[in-house]
This record gives C-alpha cells, structure tokens and sequence, in this order.
C-alpha cells in the first residue's frame, strides 16, 4: 500500500514538473515580454499636460494608447483614450499632448489619473500601473493653509492675509449652516489669484470681467484677491464657497437647481445687498415691474440692468424662504433637489406651493416690506 502511494505520488510530482516545465517560461515571458518605464506627465499650465513614458518589448510594438481619468463629482465613470501612432518596434519613446483648450482647461488642484495600453505583434497586451497626476500652476511658488475642510492657496500677502480670508471662509460655513443646514461633505480648494488678470491667465478663453469662478465639479475655487482689495475678496469668496457647499448638497444626475435659487443662496451668504441691488429692486416693486420667478428659473439676462434686478431678486427669495420658514425647510428644499425633483414639485413637497404661488406670496411680502422702508 505505501509502495502504491509512493509510486503515485512520484508520478504526481512528474506530471506537475511536466507541466510547470510546459506553463511556466510562457507565463514569465508574457509577464516580461512588455514594460513601460519613466512614465510621467509634465505641466504646462494651463494650455497643456504632456504625457511620455520609454516602452520596450521582447516582441515588436504595434500598438500604443494612452488612457486617462479626470477625478470629478460625476455619476457616469468616463474614461479618456487618446491613439499615439508609431511605427512597430521592440523600443517605443511615447508621447502625447493633451490640449486643454478642448477640454475647457482644468483648474489646479484637479486630479488625474492616467496608464499606458500596450499590444505587440504577438497579440499580448498589458496596461502599465496607473499613475495620479495633480494639477497645477507651476508659473507661482503656493503657500498652503488649511482648517477643516476648507484649502487655501496663495502666493501674493503675508500670514495675516491668509489667515483673514480663512477666518471669513469658515464664518461663510458657519452662516451657511445657520441658514440652510448645508454642510461640505468634501475638501473644498481655494486658489487666491494676485489679481483679475492673473486669474485669467491660469484659464482657458476667460470672460474680460471674470473676478472668480467656482469649478464646482472639482470643489475648487479660484479667485484673484489682492492684499489691498481684501473686502471685495472676502464677498467674492464667501459667493463662489457657497456655491462649492451647495452643488455638493444638491449634485445629482438629473437637474440642477433654479438659478435664482443658487445665486440667491451665494448672495445671502455674503451678506445685506449694496445699493448696486437695493435700488433697481425697490424700483422694480414700486414700478410693478419684478420679474416672475419661474423666469429667472433659467439663466440670468446678459444686459446689466436686468442682470442685477435678477441678481436682487434672487436675494429677496432666499430671504423670504429663510426669514419666513425655519432653515430645517431650506435643507429638506435642498435635498428634494437632490433627490431629483421638478421645481414645482420640490417647492410642493416642501413649502405647500408650487412656483407660481411662491411669485404671488413673495411679491406680495417684498411689496409690504418696501412699504415699510423709510
């Protein structure tokens, strides 16, 4: 019996030795036969991200695509595939320029992520190990501060102008919180630009008036704020923070929220209107000429005038909502949103009216309220 096991047990040792012997230099030639080295991705902020990377291969190269994520609040996993054409050999030097004109550009402080796909003529195919490249401005030495969730970045001030813009990003949290309830649930980044135009020098086909801007699918900010226009700072700031908090609480794949409603929340946050909004709104109402709220529903006029009646109005909404129902209603509107309610709907659920009874009441309240201001 031993004897029997011992002879089917050499046996066994054979076969496995047969086929490791059969199995095992395919397997490490495979594993070997392509590699990617030096693989990296170089700046050039912000019109381009130059990807490279030296391949080699015991088998001539026919194949080569570079593949990228960009790391954004999204519902949908999109994964970008760019064709590099070379011409077959054992030794490859990749490249690839990613123009960021024709993604819009990318902020700093966004991610990505990004490999290699290699086939050779033997039809093997690997995917190099994935690589996670940041963003950023390299034209400017950053200085970092951070408190909670908030980030900030700046180049251009000293310790006291960063630390006062901190102390107004969380006073902006804190009144946000008061109000509607919305907390951030991620890291929020802000880049504090010397001035205007060297905000606009870091985008891609800027507006002439951009001052700030909020990259809401990244949670990134960027602003220009000089030490000596700080107030103006501050304002814009807690505005485009706002909107940062508020698509984090509301983001969803079905609509976005009435415009009056987020310009308005941004508005409030920052504070009582100047007399830029106070003076086309007391006369809107006087003149029975305010626009109907499911109009600014929708983007806001291009001509100033009317783009500040939208702006004031929007403002006086939020502090209706606000000052005549508790900020639990603000938060429970907000998450209806979110959950992919129509306007009318969300406003039905939450408030007992729809968009139209929410125009007459409100109208009716900022008449009554203008009649009492001396």
């Amino acid at each position: 019996m031993n004897k029997k096991l011992s002879l089917i047990g050499i046996a066994l040792v054979l076969v496995l030795f047969i086929i490791g012997s059969i199995i095992s230099p395919v397997a490490a030639e495979n594993s070997s036969a392509i590699t990617v080295n030096d693989s990296s991705a170089i700046m050039d902020f912000p019109l381009a991200l130059n990807f490279s990377a030296r391949i080699n291969s015991q088998v001539n190269i026919v194949d080569v695509r570079l593949r990228y994520k960009i790391d954004q609040m999204s519902f949908a996993d999109v994964t970008s595939e760019a064709f590099i054409g070379i011409k077959p050999d054992f030794v490859i030097n990749a490249a690839y320029k990613l123009d960021l004109r024709k993604v819009g550009g990318l902020p700093p402080g966004a991610n990505l992520t990004y490999w290699w796909v290699v086939k050779d003529a033997a039809g093997t195919v690997i995917e190099s190990v994935p690589n996670t490249f940041q963003i950023s401005d390299n034209r400017y030495k950053w200085q970092t501060l951070k408190q909670g969730k908030v980030n900030l970045f700046w180049y251009q001030g000293d310790s006291a102008f960063a630390e006062t813009l901190m102390a107004t990003a969380q006073k902006a949290l804190v009144q946000l919180q008061k109000d509607t309830g919305a907390v951030p649930d991620r890291d929020i980044f802000i880049y504090i630009y010397a001035d205007s135009n060297a905000l606009q020098g870091s985008m891609i086909f800027p507006n002439e008036w951009t001052g700030g801007v909020a990259f809401t699918q990244y949670s990134i900010i960027a602003i220009g704020i000089s030490p000596g226009n700080l107030v103006w700072g501050q304002g814009a700031m807690t505005h485009e923070l706002t909107h940062n908090v508020i698509n984090q609480v509301t983001f969803n794949p079905y609509s976005d929220l009435p415009v009056w409603l987020n310009e308005g929340l941004a508005m409030h946050n920052q504070g009582t209107l100047t007399t830029q909004f106070t003076v086309p709104l007391s006369l809107a109402v006087a003149n029975n000429t305010l626009f109907s709220v499911r109009s600014i529903c929708s983007p806001f006029s291009a001509y100033s005038d009317k783009a500040s009646l939208s702006y004031a109005q929007s403002y006086s909404l939020v502090d209706y909502l606000i000052t005549q129902y508790r900020a639990d209603k603000m938060l429970k509107l907000l998450n209806t949103f979110k959950n992919g309610s129509t306007y009318d709907q969300a406003f039905q659920t939450v408030y007992g009216f729809d968009i139209e009874g929410l125009d007459s009441q409100w109208k009716l309240w900022i008449k009554i309220r203008e009649a009492k201001s001396p």
